[in-house]
């Protein structure tokens, strides 16, 4: 794991340890709540509450902090020393199973409540026991075990100098039974942003949004997750603590009687409308009973061609849906058979989709999509479907073009169709980062690891203006001497002229409210006008007090 290449720029330890680091300062943002350990196995030294040898941890399960980054940050300083040996050391015998029993026993001893518990295995060494059959086999029962008790083991496999990752001598059989034999690991990383890629796609837990039943007719049903796979990246919302101590404030909200002060308690709430000079109280179950259209969940209305989809039907960002089988078993047979089948027909399914209680109902269509792998196998698309929200027949807006009086030219639609086709590239959302967002977290970061400068943030939004003035120069001049009057300069803002107003025949007839506060001002300014104020409304009756009107 210390073995670096000259062609390579970091050693698989180094990548392991900028891995975690970055992961931390991630979660740091995302969601500092989750709690992270870090441990070392196949060191000389043993520091470890099992007194496990040749296994140390180096952080406990805790929140994600500064402290964290920091720590990791100085370990790959020490590593131009080689610090590491000293501190840890190094030893080939070790056992595996001691190492998943010290991660099993963090996860234990834990006082927090955990929702989902991952052990990430960082090694390039696809044969780790060798030919100690007795190891491998304590190995792949403890890592059972694991299985057993809800925790996940994912393997992050790299490759060592000059030859391939080889899953098939050891891990396959302790990662995965005899069932998962059709299960295909991808490949071994080589760089940085490979192991990268692969940590926060399996680091990201899949929230689902809600879990509700799928009604395919009669008796048919299953049970699907809905997922959000887009939505907008904010600033975090500010928190409110006290000046004096800096505690955190908690806000409660209480209900007063206004005639008496009394506090008021939910059940002596009642809401309620005006109807014929009445007004009608409902109770809460009574509100609760209006609103409630059905049972949430999707329930299938038919097939429709996929052509029939238009993307005018654009209304809201899409959702995804994957199937349960914790609540309903045979979900993912039954959706796994329905997404094969709409793919093989180009068909999509048209839903009445209910998301939550109280909610009104939505027509959505079901988009079907496959699973695709990069030359790696690593998933880059998951199997499932998009649920697009139909809009209504209101949603259409019905425009009036007959009133533009400027069109263009068939020449100046020609000449900007050559120009789109010039500066045309492969978008992707991802590219893009938001500058204001990575200003703010570059800043933050700066002042929690107490560093002089904050990182440099590269604004990817602006526009290359060299790449585009060597693509289509010329193209953007033409276009500019076809649409633009002579001596016109795109982007340069002309001064207004200026034009001799009568202020005081204005004011006699009574259009002062039409001229601008500048001209007003200028006139008050001119005549030697007091004036108490600097709104329209007080220049105004300045003017008229001082011309007797």
């Amino acid at each position: 794991m210390f073995t670096q290449q000259e062609e390579e720029e970091f050693s698989p330890f180094e990548l392991c340890i900028k891995c975690a680091k970055v992961m931390i300062q991630n979660k740091i943002i995302s969601s500092d709540k989750d709690l992270l350990g870090i441990v070392f196995y196949g060191t000389k030294k043993s520091e470890n509450p099992g007194e496990f040898k040749h296994v140390s941890i180096f952080h406990g399960l805790d929140q994600p902090g500064a402290q964290s980054v920091l720590d990791l940050q100085a370990l790959l300083q020490e590593q131009d020393n080689n610090d590491f040996k000293d501190k840890f050391g190094h030893c080939d015998n070790y056992s595996l199973s001691d190492a998943l029993w010290t991660c099993a026993s963090l996860f234990s001893n834990c006082t927090q409540k955990l929702g989902f518990k991952r052990v990430m295995l960082f090694t390039n060494n696809d044969n780790p026991h060798g030919n100690n059959e007795q190891l491998k086999r304590q190995a792949i029962v403890k890592s059972d075990d694991l299985h057993q008790n809800g925790i996940e083991i994912e393997l992050m496999h790299i490759n060592k100098p000059g030859r391939t990752f080889d899953v098939d001598l050891f891990f396959k059989d302790m990662l995965f039974a005899d069932e998962d034999d059709d299960v295909v690991l991808p490949d071994a990383a080589e760089k940085f942003d490979e192991l990268l890629t692969r940590v926060r796609a399996k680091d990201h837990k899949k929230r689902a949004i809600s879990k509700i039943p799928f009604s395919l007719g009669g008796a048919l049903d299953m049970s699907v997750g809905v997922y959000s796979l887009v939505r907008t990246c904010t600033k975090p919302t500010g928190v409110k603590l006290y000046k004096k101590t800096n505690e955190e404030v908690k806000s409660s909200t209480r209900h007063f009687l206004q005639e008496t002060g009394e506090i008021l308690m939910p059940q002596d709430m009642k809401k309620s409308i005006t109807y014929a000079n009445k007004q009608i109280c409902f109770e809460p179950e009574e509100v609760v009973e209006i609103k409630k259209f059905d049972d949430p969940g999707l329930k299938l209305m038919g097939f429709k061609p996929t052509c029939s989809l238009k993307r005018y039907y654009h209304i809201r960002p899409a959702q995804f849906i994957y199937p349960d089988e914790g609540s309903v078993k045979g979900s993912t047979t039954l959706f796994t058979a329905m997404l094969k089948k709409c793919l093989e027909k180009d068909k999509v399914a048209i839903c009445r989709y209910i998301p939550r209680k109280n909610t009104p109902p939505r027509f959505v269509v079901l988009l079907p999509q496959a699973e695709e792998l990069d030359e790696h196998n690593v998933q880059v698309l998951p199997p499932g479907f998009h649920v697009i929200f139909l809009p209504f027949a209101d949603d259409f807006r019905k425009l009036d073009f007959s009133e533009i009086k400027t069109r263009a030219s068939t020449e100046q639609v020609d000449k900007a169709k050559e120009i789109v086709k010039k500066l045309q590239f492969v978008f992707s959302s991802e590219n893009f980062e938001n500058p204001t967002l990575q200003r703010y977290y570059a800043n933050v970061e700066a002042m929690a690891l107490d560093t002089d400068q904050p990182e440099e943030v590269e604004d990817y939004t602006m526009p290359n203006d060299e790449k585009m003035q060597k693509r289509a120069g010329r193209l953007l001049e033409e276009f500019k001497d076809l649409v633009f009057p002579e001596g016109y300069t795109p982007g340069v803002k002309r001064k207004a002229e200026t034009v001799d107003v009568d202020v005081q025949q204005e004011a006699r007839a009574g259009k002062l409210s039409k001229l601008t506060v500048p001209t007003l001002k200028d006139y008050c300014k001119k005549a030697n006008v007091r004036c108490g104020g600097t709104k329209k409304a007080d220049l105004i009756n300045a003017i008229n007090s001082h011309l007797g009107l």
